[in-house]
């Protein structure tokens, strides 16, 4: 007998490569395991893109979140995904788990959240189920709609590809920083940095019109921060990328926050997490297209560098040297 190995020994991406390993695949998925969503394949071209995601209250909730902006944000998960695929979403499938003793109006105001927030986006609750634990754990599986060429996975970048994000990172970093060591700073600084940890939003119109551009070579939503998603590009991919630190959208209030806690602001871009911008690759030749469709829906995108061969993630730094971004984006376990 060989030794038990717990799952803390091998933390969350190389527990879900042991999954997948005994897994059949399905004739009519149009992703492979492991991607953002499921994509299975319906008639006339269309198809049914599936993604679940949950929140455990103990490691997933801020302090300072209220209930209502915790369903807001278990929707907003979910829907970031489909989002990342192209999709758009029709609807969310919403799991508790709760002990006895909870108030039924954090109950509802949980489900008040999600509903409102699925509203905003053209999406509605369309069931769930209802079981007892010892904490509160709410899980949501959301469903959405693409046409089959317009799907994008993460697996299709290309050397000479551009690297691309649908907005600004670093936000949540700082934020949740100043909720976990309840640093005092100027409110012009600390309320757009909190907001971000506390009222998420998801890139489904930008989604939906990257994915009519046919620009998009692979896209990834970067709810496990942005190093983590380009290494997760790259492996999908099998490609390397070289990031440039001029253009990374870094918003001011970042920049002030870092300056006064004496700290990077390229921890909190890289490492921060839970942005659910987009993250992609747009084909050669293609960047004013992809551009163009963004911003006739109100969106932005950010070139912030290029695809290249040798699968390494590095960074051009505004002096010219050039260094590895490590991987070190949050994982369970």
């Amino acid at each position: 007998m060989g030794m038990r190995m717990k799952l803390s020994d091998l933390g969350e991406r190389r527990i879900i490569d042991k999954i997948i390993k005994m897994l059949r695949k399905c004739p009519q998925a149009l992703l492979p395991l492991g991607d953002d969503a499921a994509a299975y394949e319906l008639m006339d071209d269309l198809v049914l893109l599936i993604h679940t995601d949950m929140l455990v209250w103990k490691t997933d909730v801020p302090p300072a979140m209220s209930p209502y902006q915790v369903g807001r944000k278990l929707a907003v998960m979910n829907y970031s995904d489909i989002a990342a695929k192209g999709g758009k979403p029709v609807g969310i499938l919403v799991s508790f788990a709760l002990p006895s003793n909870t108030d039924m109006n954090t109950l509802l105001e949980i489900m008040r959240g999600i509903e409102d927030y699925s509203k905003s986006v053209g999406a509605y609750v369309l069931g769930g189920d209802l079981n007892e634990s010892n904490e509160i754990i709410v899980s949501g599986t959301s469903i959405g709609l693409a046409r089959k060429n317009e799907v994008i996975s993460r697996f299709s970048a290309k050397p000479g590809d551009f690297v691309a994000v649908t907005g600004y990172f670093g936000r949540t970093g700082a934020g949740l920083k100043i909720l976990l060591e309840g640093i005092s700073v100027d409110e012009s600084i600390k309320e757009p940095l909190v907001k971000s940890v506390l009222e998420p939003n998801a890139r489904i119109k930008e989604g939906i019109a990257l994915a009519k551009s046919g620009a998009v070579s692979a896209s990834i939503d970067s709810s496990d921060g942005l190093a983590e998603s380009l290494y997760e590009l790259s492996a999908a991919s099998d490609v390397g990328f070289i990031i440039f630190e001029e253009k990374l959208p870094i918003p001011r209030e970042v920049v002030e926050f870092s300056k006064i806690t004496k700290t990077d602001p390229l921890e909190y871009v890289f490492y921060g997490g839970e942005e659910y911008e987009l993250v992609l690759t747009v084909r050669k030749g293609m960047w004013e297209i992809a551009e163009r469709e963004v911003r006739s829906i109100g969106g932005s995108l950010f070139q912030i560098g290029h695809v290249i061969e040798e699968r390494k993630i590095l960074l051009k730094r505004r002096d010219g040297s050039i260094e590895e971004i490590k991987r070190k984006g949050y994982q369970h376990f």
